[in-house]
Formats: structure tokens, C-alpha cells, sequence
């Protein structure tokens, strides 16, 4: 037995390189070949295509693999591809997500919480079964090592030969590859692990890129118009994982809104985001940049309309129940309320978003003279533990998916805890309301509500968010955007406002709107991008029409 396992364990780097890659492309593509299949069905025309797809890429892993691995590295890194591997084909099967470079991002920041929410049994077997069983055989081979010239000779020509059978295939098959790379190019998104690989690449480049860019100042002209108003206090909830379909505001059947209803807010229905993810949506959101030329690299060393508005006299508070703000609150005052110890509103389970409420009147009175605006950054409906986003009372719609292992779950039990939750955010923005209420004898107040993105709820067997723009399902994209003034608030034509709800919008127009809300003089501001600029008497077909000049 002994020297069974000795005469298995010892090979060359050549021989390991090319037994993990049949490994991953076997084990680790279930998403892969799944999405293939439903793309080419595995008949007679397509079979062999199928089956040389599974080779090319198997073969580029090797290349990669080769060039990478160099005798005292040719573990660590084997070790290392398995061990993410299994992690990447765990989110893809049970999900149905890619890793491209924008999921990268969130991964690099993702707190603790939103880690553990993750985390089940299924992860953990997929971890042993696919990352830790394979690591320890690698970890125990016996490399043959030769000569310094050897080794490079032998990783030229593995290289070599997986690239020559890569291009030999790739012309055998030329009519099904030019389909697959013009109409299916989402398809290669699932290839484990070669696209998250260069993703990686491409997100170390991007990062290093972004450090090395200098900071750029942005509406250098601004100033606050010298108007003689009250002053203004505005509170923008920036929402979490909520779909504008959820909402009752907007047609939902279920009373997700019961709150929010009584107190006669103003619904956006045809409510668009910029990214499927908080890492893009959320400096998008803020960002001078449009979803069009929206450049991740050129939003970090460039200011945001916060940073505007702070240098025009407007006092900028950021307090925060999700991970963080994506860099947009980098420059202004900032509270994190993810901890007990910020937040009186923490349970065993959540820190709600509740608990953000609770010092705001004392920030009010501490500032007694210019415009306030306080962004509060939701939790909201963040997945896939829905079922902890609200405290019990809040639980109206039952059964509930107590787990967040939705492929273990019913579709009717994971849509009754997004809405539950829903309805906790609902409950949410009218204690916000209140809150403002209580300041209308000193500012003309006003809500400003939008979720970041959306999220898939099984809707062709997808979950969560984060896919690219280009395939991104529309309840990914189409979010809930909700407005309340005072009675008091001078500023706003609230009849022509309500008037003009069902212009398509996107969040390209938050930038715009918050430089008029505050009334901020810029050559940089665009009045047609301001929701609240709407002259009264306009019917919707003369909007649009100005919209698109």
C-alpha cells in the first residue's frame, strides 16, 4: 500500500498542473457546463463542441497554470486555485452569480456580517469535497525536480501544447465558437476557474491604477445661492437590495407599504440603478459620472456631490448600518452603526436600521446654521438571510426561508422574507419621517429613499445580485425611489412632481437633484437631470421630449 501511494503521489510539475486542471474542469463546472448545455443542447450537432469546450478550456487553465508554477510555487499556487475554486463553484451552482471584477470588489469589501451570512453546510462541504481533499493530495505529491533548463523546457512546451490544441480546436470548430463568442458571452463568465482569474488580474490592475491617479476638485465654481428660505433639512436613505416591484407604492399586490401609504409620499416607479452591486451603486449614486461613462478608477480619485456640497456650507452627515460607503463618505463626518456599542438597536441577530435614528435630533441642534443633509445607509434587504432583516413582529408573511440557504427553500417561503423585510423598511423610512416632522417649526424638511439595486429571487434560476449590467435581469437594475416633503417646503411644485412620477429615471439623476434641493449654483449642474425641476402644467410626453435633448 505504501508504495502504492508513493508511486501515485510522485510526478513532475507537468504531470500536477494537468491532474488539477482535469480535476476543476470535471468537479468544479456544474454552472459552466449547465448554462452550455441550456445554450448548445447536448444533441448530435453539438455534442463534440460541448466536449471541446470542456478541452480548450481545460487546456488554457494548463497554460495558465504552467506559466505561473515554478518549482517552489507549483503548490502553493495549485493549493490556492483550489481552495478558491471550490468558494467560486459553490456561489455559481447555488446562485447562479459570476466572479468578474465588479464581485471581486465585493468581496474586497465585505465585512465580517455580511460574511457570516454566507456562510452554511453546503459551503462548507463544496470547501472539503472540492478545495481541501484535492489540497492534500497536492500537498503530499513528490515533485521531480531537474535542472534549471529542464524546468523552463518543460513549462515552454506544456504551455505550448494546451495554447496549440486551445487554437486547434477553437478552428476546428469555427462556426460554433464565433457563435459562442459573439451571442454567448456571458457563457465563459462561468468557466471555473479561468475567468475568475483574470478577473483577479484585471481588479489588481484596476486597483493599483486607481492609487496612482490624482485626486480631482470638481465644480470649482459651486456656491450656494444667495436665496433668503428656511433652512433646509433633508435625510436621503440610501436602500439596500429592494426591488421597485416589492414596493406597494407601486402596484405590488401585497401591502408592503402600509406605512408609507398613510403618509402620502411620492413613489418613482420607472426607477432605474447604475450597478447590480453596492461597490458600483453606491459610489454611482453620488458620483458626476453617468451610468454611460460611469469608470470605477475615475469615481475614486474624482469628488462626489457630497463633497460639493460640503464645501458650499452644507452640513454632510454619513451614518452607516451596512458595510460601509464605498469611499463616498471619505471626506465628510461619518458614523459606523454596525456595532453595539454606536448602535441601541442591536439584537442578538441584527444591528437594525433603527438604531440610526437615535442621536440624529442631537446633530440637528448642534448645527444651527446652514443647510443639513444626514444620509442614512440602509441594511435594508441584504440576502440572502432575509429572514434577519427584521425583528418578528414585522413577520406578516409566512411561511418564512429560516435559512440562508435558499436552494433548500420554497419560492413562496424566500419571497414572504424579502417582503417581510420590505415591510421593516417600510415601517423604517416612516420613523424617518417622523423624525423630520419634528423639525418643521425650524426647516423646511424633506425624505429622499432609493435602494442601491435590486436582486434576483429565483426568477431564472438566479439569486442575489451582482451580475453584469449587460445580462442583469430586471429585477437586479429596477429599484424603488420615494420622496416626502413638508407641507412648509417652498422649493418643490409638489403637484407637478406627482404629476411627472412615471418618467423613466435612473440614479444619474441624484447627482443633479441634491445641487438643486440645496440650491447650489454650478455650471456642472444639469436642470434636466433634477427630478424636483418639473414646470408645472408639462404633460409626460413633453418631459421625455426634454429628458432627451
Amino acid at each position: 500500500m505504501k508504495r502504492f501511494w508513493h508511486n501515485l503521489t510522485v510526478m513532475n510539475k507537468s504531470t500536477l498542473i494537468v491532474l488539477v486542471s482535469i480535476f476543476l474542469m470535471a468537479f468544479g463546472n456544474h454552472a459552466f457546463f449547465s448554462n452550455i448545455i441550456e445554450a448548445f443542447p447536448l444533441n448530435f450537432d453539438n455534442a463534440a463542441f460541448v466536449i471541446s469546450l470542456a478541452v480548450v478550456f481545460g487546456a488554457a487553465l494548463i497554460a495558465i497554470l504552467s506559466l505561473v508554477c515554478y518549482r517552489y510555487t507549483t503548490k502553493p499556487v495549485l493549493i490556492t486555485i483550489l481552495m478558491l475554486s471550490s468558494f467560486a463553484a459553490y456561489f455559481m451552482d447555488s446562485y447562479n452569480t459570476v466572479i468578474d471584477t465588479d464581485m471581486l470588489r465585493n468581496v474586497a469589501q465585505t465585512n465580517v456580517s455580511e460574511a457570516s451570512d454566507l456562510m452554511s453546510g453546503s459551503l462548507m462541504m463544496y470547501v472539503i469535497l472540492l478545495g481541501v481533499l484535492p489540497s492534500l493530495f497536492v500537498y503530499h505529491v513528490q515533485l521531480k525536480t531537474g535542472t534549471v533548463r529542464r524546468d523552463i523546457l518543460s513549462t515552454v512546451k506544456l504551455a505550448s501544447i494546451s495554447l496549440g490544441v486551445v487554437v486547434l480546436l477553437v478552428v476546428i470548430f469555427g462556426n460554433f465558437y464565433a457563435s459562442f463568442i459573439r451571442e454567448h458571452k456571458i457563457l465563459r463568465y462561468y468557466a471555473n476557474p479561468t475567468f475568475y482569474l483574470v478577473s483577479t488580474f484585471k481588479f489588481a490592475s484596476s486597483a493599483i491604477e486607481s492609487s496612482s491617479l490624482p485626486f480631482t476638485m470638481i465644480a470649482a465654481d459651486a456656491v450656494a445661492a444667495p436665496v433668503k428660505r428656511p433652512r433646509e433639512l433633508i435625510i436621503m436613505v440610501v436602500g439596500e437590495t429592494a426591488r421597485a416591484d416589492r414596493f406597494s407604492l407601486n402596484g405590488y399586490e401585497r401591502e408592503t407599504n402600509p406605512e408609507l401609504a398613510k403618509d402620502n409620499v411620492i413613489s418613482f416607479p420607472d426607477f432605474w440603478s447604475c450597478g447590480t452591486s453596492t461597490a458600483v451603486a453606491v459610489p454611482c449614486i453620488f458620483s458626476v459620472y453617468g451610468q454611460s461613462d460611469y469608470d470605477q478608477k475615475k469615481a475614486e480619485a474624482t469628488e462626489n456631490v457630497l463633497d460639493i456640497l460640503a464645501r458650499t456650507g452644507v452640513n454632510v452627515l454619513w451614518l452607516d448600518n451596512n458595510s460601509d460607503s464605498k469611499g463616498v463618505a471619505d471626506r465628510i463626518t461619518y458614523r459606523d452603526f454596525k456595532t453595539p456599542e454606536n448602535n441601541p438597536a442591536c439584537t442578538d441577530e441584527e444591528c437594525r436600521d433603527t438604531g440610526m435614528l437615535a442621536d440624529l435630533q442631537q446633530y440637528v441642534d448642534a448645527h444651527p446654521e446652514g443647510d443639513i443633509l444626514i444620509v442614512l445607509h440602509q441594511m435594508g434587504n441584504h440576502g440572502p438571510a432575509y429572514y434577519r432583516r427584521y425583528p418578528k413582529e414585522f413577520e406578516k408573511f409566512t411561511p418564512v426561508c429560516q435559512t440562508n440557504e435558499l436552494e433548500s427553500c420554497s419560492n413562496e417561503s424566500i419571497n414572504n422574507a424579502y417582503d417581510n423585510a420590505i415591510l421593516y423598511t417600510d415601517f423604517f423610512l416612516s420613523k424617518v419621517i417622523d423624525e423630520l416632522r419634528r423639525n418643521t417649526d425650524d426647516f423646511e424638511t424633506g425624505l429622499f429613499y432609493l435602494s442601491d439595486h435590486g436582486e434576483s429571487l429565483g426568477e431564472y434560476d438566479m439569486y442575489l445580485h451582482g451580475l453584469p449590467m449587460f445580462i442583469a435581469p430586471e429585477a437586479q437594475r429596477h429599484v424603488p425611489a420615494v420622496m416626502w416633503f413638508s407641507d412648509n417646503f417652498s422649493g418643490v411644485n409638489e403637484k407637478a412632481l406627482r404629476a411627472s412620477k412615471d418618467r423613466t429615471m435612473n440614479q444619474d439623476w441624484v447627482f443633479h437633484t441634491l445641487l438643486g434641493l440645496f440650491d447650489v449654483r454650478t455650471d456642472i449642474y444639469q436642470p434636466t437631470l433634477d427630478i424636483l425641476n418639473v414646470p408645472e402644467g408639462k404633460t409626460q410626453e413633453q418631459l421625455a421630449a426634454k429628458q432627451d435633448q
